[in-house]
């Protein structure tokens, strides 16, 4: 029995994004690839299905494009497999014209031939799959890029709230600093005037000293 989990992480997200985007690429359905994700995280498919259609599907309409424009392009490879091939094997099957000296020669020369060529043609799948294997990695960091750019716009947009928010209170401090500053130079004022200073003279008696 699948646990629900209602919090989704951005790994959760990433990995649902790059099941997806694998499975349109190789031709397969989505619905497989809720299937997936929902194995791998413990959720139902149909969360799965929810979470990518309602968040993660919008982050990722070029990479889809993209996948999409893979498969089609993996379609029409396969397409013209076959065509290529036949001329191919036509002459690999065929024994040298200029060795005809015994049946076990023509045997041997032509089994070599063919042994040349699926040597050839795995060589030949060999670099399809790494292309391949390179073509999901340069994806799946296309991915972590896209999500970490996500991120980082939110973070921005924070900072920014918050600094607007410093810079006015800075404001706000500098004007009363302002004001109390202008309000103790009227206070020293006014006692300056209000209390005048005295001295006592020789006989005792205080005098007002002129200004």
């Amino acid at each position: 029995m699948k646990i629900r989990q209602d919090a989704w992480s951005s790994e959760d997200d990433l990995l649902l994004a790059e099941t997806v985007l694998r499975h349109i690429r190789e031709g397969g359905t989505q619905l497989k690839a809720f299937d997936e994700v929902g194995d791998e995280l413990n959720r139902t498919s149909a969360a799965c299905g929810f979470r990518w259609n309602a968040v993660v599907r919008n982050q990722y309409n070029e990479a889809i494009k993209l996948a999409k424009k893979q498969r089609k392009e993996m379609k029409r490879r396969l397409l013209n497999k076959p065509t290529t091939l036949q001329p191919q094997m036509e002459t690999a099957m065929m024994p040298l014209p200029e060795m005809r000296v015994t049946t076990d020669q023509k045997q041997s020369i032509s089994l070599k031939d063919v042994l040349q060529f699926i040597q050839s043609m795995a060589s030949k799948e060999g670099s399809s799959l790494e292309l391949r294997k390179e073509n999901e990695k340069l994806m799946k960091e296309n991915l972590q890029l896209m999500t970490e750019k996500k991120e980082l716009e939110t973070k921005l947009t924070k900072l920014e709230k918050d600094h607007l928010v410093v810079e006015e209170d800075y404001q706000s401090l500098i004007q009363i600093m302002n004001r109390a500053r202008r309000m103790a130079l009227l206070q020293d004022e006014d006692e300056h005037v209000q209390a005048p200073k005295f001295r006592m003279d020789k006989n005792g008696n205080l005098e007002k000293i002129a200004k």
